[in-house]
């Protein structure tokens, strides 16, 4: 039987590193095998595309090039790593996925979605996941928690870049089903605790 894909997506600092053990070991215990990623990255390729992406550079990485990358990436990512587990029966939990380029790329650097999703028909046709998680943090509260991190080339972004990705998460989460948005303001428990009545049904 094959497996499901749920993926985590969020600005920086909503806790999808902190919550993605806990996703597994829900699965874990209702019996099923799972095998934890990320993007971008997931493969040796795509580890190395994910370097060029979050580093800095003395030339611009152009938006159109930033999104490329990104989807470069996952490419390699869907076909080596993601289908193979699920066709093998195994769960995937996926920190990002094609929602990450149209909230980041798409509203952040207002590349049009009808790129994006062309991109996405392209790479990965009908691979999306079946469960995304969308944790839910204002701005504030996420430069609040990132103050101490040494940050990467697209977290060193402004204000306005991250109100405008969350913007477009918030409207991702508004008209798809598969999106549950979750108050990542909450206390880990509150958080951990609506993620596993989230993710129940799906383990019956």
């Amino acid at each position: 039987m094959r497996g499901k894909f749920i993926t985590v997506e969020g600005i920086e600092g909503v806790g999808k590193s902190t919550v993605v053990p806990y996703i597994k070991s829900l699965i874990e215990d209702a019996g099923f095998p799972v095998y934890l990623t990320r993007e971008p990255g997931g493969t040796e390729l795509a580890e190395a595309i994910r370097q060029i992406l979050l580093s800095e550079w003395k030339e611009e990485l152009l938006p159109q090039t930033e999104l490329l990358l990104m989807f470069a990436s996952r490419s390699q990512h869907t076909r080596v790593v993601i289908e193979p587990n699920l066709k093998a029966g195994n769960w995937v939990v996926c920190e990002r996925f094609t929602d990450a380029s149209m909230a980041y790329q798409g509203g952040g650097r207002n590349i049009p979605s009808d790129y994006i999703e062309s991109l996405a028909k392209l790479v990965h046709e009908e691979t999306w996941p079946d469960l995304t998680l969308y944790l839910d943090l204002d701005v504030k509260g996420s430069v609040s928690r990132t103050r101490e991190r040494v940050k990467d080339r697209i977290e060193q972004e402004g204000w306005e870049f991250f109100n405008r990705v969350r913007s477009v998460y918030l409207d991702l989460a508004s008209q798809e089903s598969r999106i549950v948005a979750i108050d990542a303001s909450q206390s880990l428990e509150n958080v951990q605790a609506a993620i596993a009545s989230t993710v129940s049904p799906f383990l019956q």
